[in-house]
């Protein structure tokens, strides 16, 4: 329950945030009462748009009622005779509302869950705790004070305009009446003389009287009218302001989150703080929508001379212009489809319409419809030019109903069996290989709001934006947040790895990171043209080096075991000073996907520091690094002065067992030549280790020439024939083989 422990400690507009999570949906009671429990359930192992995960929801379901229950029937005493009977309540209430879709109910504590640990994460890292806020707080806060002031101003619209048809009806009121004195003037002609003139005087009078008044009404509502569309004008251009605030700032960064989340970026958070904005602006809009229709509507019906039909008419264009950027902008992918798409393979993508439910949308839902597109095509849809409805490939189960989801105030369309039956691709032209052709899956449908009143047609799709080129600093960021997400690790790349990585980027022999802070790389430098004298790239290197450290050795990584990027030199020079037997692993300069073993050793005429060659993925397979470096006595301390087990005796592999029916289990064991002035090689793992000695261990050294290669790296290669001829005699009963050495 440590999540909640500090979601209590939030303050001001997080607390806020915090708060707005639950509601009948999901009260903020149980996720009290319940703390602990709900933090130990494995939520994530629940893939939503899998079907057959629904059991599992409603497991976790009956779970939480059963843990509900419990925890109502252990309430005692008159404190807490309330509460039992609240518990029992929201017992009966969640079961009654997630029984026929559990998987809603998972949806919503994800949710919840996901969203508390990014507040509790913000609030950490503005100073421990939300005591002040920081700027992201505060711009939340901005936007939470705006929407207050919206909704007065709109507020005081609406009291406006029931003021000016209140006067208006009474206007016509006395204008009717005027009409009617009128008349009563023209059928005096009939009456006599005498009594026609008392009359008339007294009808002009009083006609007089009502024109005086209707002449100065006619002015003070056109006043009012003015009035009210300026204010009109003001609120729009608020709205304005907040809508973008909203969609072009927050809505955008949530979407590049999501973007660098795919790229090993943490999780983008949830969207239920986002929809909020988004709906209250709907609201917002469409009640402001309405006053200027009806402020048409009464111009219509008592037209004054003025400028006010104009007025009006621009503010309904300009209204409906806000509320259809908001519509189109908030039909987004919530769910992306993976990045690297294979025919014949199921894949799965979610959109959602964030205002689907505050505008009625769901009254009658919409389909949404899954196409791929080309780069080029993409682009052009982005300038609106016309692409004949062409598509660059065929998705099967490409068509899916938006569903309201009525608990969380969702309406989305789960793509969960799309497959990719054909692509079409283009004419590729010079370097170019297929992997650097782009497309993109576009989900487009048509929304009417209104009671079709207004149609929408959107595309859920940013198309391709794809720089020329990128500054060092900002392509090290996205190296570092890659390589960390592969290693599961806070640790990341240091100076000093950064460092490295560009000399070998630029070619380049400068330590200063200054140098490299305003040189930029392109495409074809990151992933086209090989690297100086290698035939691999920069990307494909480091991509190597990824896979490798993400297999077997992402342990020692963490551990901070492996030092890897350092070059051969930096490595002579580091060793150098240090006692023999001092080693350091490091990723080959030239293989891809490759670690070695560089260690300082006496030679019969000097000090040397040898490399053995690299190890790859193939040979962690066979033996793991930790037995290797345990194999080799001659490796004491990793580098600077820690002794080697230390450092790797937890990883060791536990000693064999003894000998079953009759047989010896063989066991591979690493050795390494030793390379002497002259003569023939001895072995440098003779001697046991000061610190661990393994038991049996049978090894046939036959003699043969030092195993290195030019650079002087030795290769294991011959090593390893000796050790599996070592174990092929092993194979063989031991009574044999006893009975022929004693023969």
């Amino acid at each position: 329950m440590a999540v909640w422990i500090q979601a209590q400690q939030l303050q001001g507009d997080a607390l806020h945030q915090m708060q707005s999570l639950y509601g009948q949906h999901f009260p903020i009671e149980v996720r009290h009462y319940l703390a602990q429990w709900i933090e130990g359930q494995l939520w994530d192992s629940v893939e939503l748009e899998n079907p057959q995960d629904e059991l599992k929801a409603k497991r976790l379901l009956d779970s939480l009622v059963q843990e509900l229950q419990r925890k109502a029937e252990h309430q005692v005493g008159e404190d807490g005779f309330l509460l039992k009977i609240k518990l029992g309540h929201y017992a009966s209430q969640l079961k009654s509302t997630y029984d026929r879709c559990p998987l809603e109910l998972v949806r919503c504590i994800k949710h919840i869950l996901h969203s508390e640990q990014r507040l509790v994460q913000e609030a950490v890292g503005s100073g421990g705790g939300g005591g002040t806020m920081d700027s992201l707080s505060q711009r939340h806060q901005q936007i939470n004070q705006t929407f207050e002031e919206l909704r007065v101003s709109t507020q005081e619209t609406e009291n406006e305009l029931r003021k000016l048809q209140h006067n208006q009806e009474y206007f016509i009121i006395q204008y009717q009446e005027n009409l009617r004195i009128q008349a009563q003037l023209s059928s005096l002609s009939a009456v006599p003389a005498e009594e026609r003139t008392q009359r008339e005087t007294s009808l002009q009078a009083k006609r007089a009287t009502v024109e005086a008044w209707l002449t100065r009404e006619a002015n003070t509502l056109q006043k009012y009218r003015l009035d009210l569309a300026e204010k009109h004008q003001k609120t729009l251009g608020q709205l304005r302001k907040q809508q973008t605030l909203i969609l072009d700032e927050e809505l955008i960064q949530w979407k590049r989150r999501q973007q660098l989340a795919g790229n090993g970026g943490p999780t983008e958070g949830g969207l239920d703080v986002l929809q909020s904005w988004c709906e209250k602006l709907a609201d917002l809009i469409w009640q402001n929508r309405q006053q200027i229709r009806r402020a048409e509507h009464l111009t219509q019906q008592l037209p004054l001379p003025g400028p006010m039909e104009e007025l009006l008419t621009k503010l309904n264009s300009d209204i409906t212009d806000i509320i259809s950027a908001l519509v189109t902008s908030t039909f987004i992918i919530e769910k992306q489809p993976p990045q690297v798409l294979k025919t014949q393979t199921k894949f799965a993508a979610t959109v959602r319409l964030l205002v689907g439910g505050k505008l009625n949308v769901h009254m009658n839902p919409p389909q949404v419809k899954a196409v791929i597109v080309s780069e080029q095509q993409a682009k052009a849809l982005l300038k609106n030019e016309s692409t004949r409805n062409d598509s660059s490939g065929e998705i099967l189960n490409n068509n899916c109903v938006m569903e309201y989801h009525r608990t969380t105030g969702t309406l989305s369309a789960h793509f969960r069996n799309m497959s990719l039956k054909r692509i079409k691709r283009s004419d590729r032209r010079g370097a170019e290989s297929v992997t650097e052709e782009k497309f993109t899956v576009m989900f487009e449908s048509q929304f009417s709001v209104g009671g079709n009143e207004l149609v929408f047609h959107v595309k859920g799709r940013v198309p391709f934006i794809v720089p020329d080129k990128v500054l060092w600093p900002q392509l090290c960021e996205a190296l570092d947040m890659k390589y960390k997400a592969e290693m599961h690790s806070a640790r990341g790349l240091c100076d000093d790895n950064l460092i490295f990585l560009a000399q070998k980027a630029f070619s380049s022999a400068s330590i200063n990171p200054e140098d490299y802070r305003n040189m930029t790389m392109s495409w074809a430098q990151f992933n086209r043209e090989s690297l100086p004298g290698r035939n691999f790239t920069f990307w494909q290197w480091f991509d190597g080096v990824m896979e490798l450290m993400k297999k077997h050795l992402k342990p020692h990584w963490n551990d901070g075991a492996i030092l890897g990027f350092v070059n051969k030199q930096q490595a002579q020079d580091m060793l150098m000073s240090k006692p023999n037997g001092t080693f350091l692993l490091r990723f080959s300069d030239s293989e891809i996907g490759g670690i070695t073993i560089a260690w300082v050793a006496e030679n019969p005429n000097k000090r040397l520091v040898w490399n053995l060659m690299p190890y790859t993925t193939k040979d962690f397979s066979i033996r793991s690094l930790a037995d290797r470096i345990s194999d080799l006595n001659h490796l004491m301390f990793l580098y600077p002065d820690r002794p080697k087990d230390e450092v790797f005796s937890k990883y060791y592999t536990p000693p064999l067992s003894k000998a079953v029916d009759g047989y010896v289990k063989p066991q591979i064991k690493q050795v390494v030549p030793e390379y002497p002035s002259s003569g023939n090689p001895t072995y440098m793992d003779q001697a046991p280790s000061p610190s661990v000695a393994h038991p049996i261990n049978f090894a046939i050294f036959p003699p043969i020439d030092p195993m290195m290669d030019a650079d002087g790296e030795f290769d294991l290669e011959d090593t390893m024939d000796v050790a599996r001829h070592v174990e092929e005699l092993l194979r063989r009963p031991m009574a044999n083989q006893w009975d022929g050495q004693q023969s």
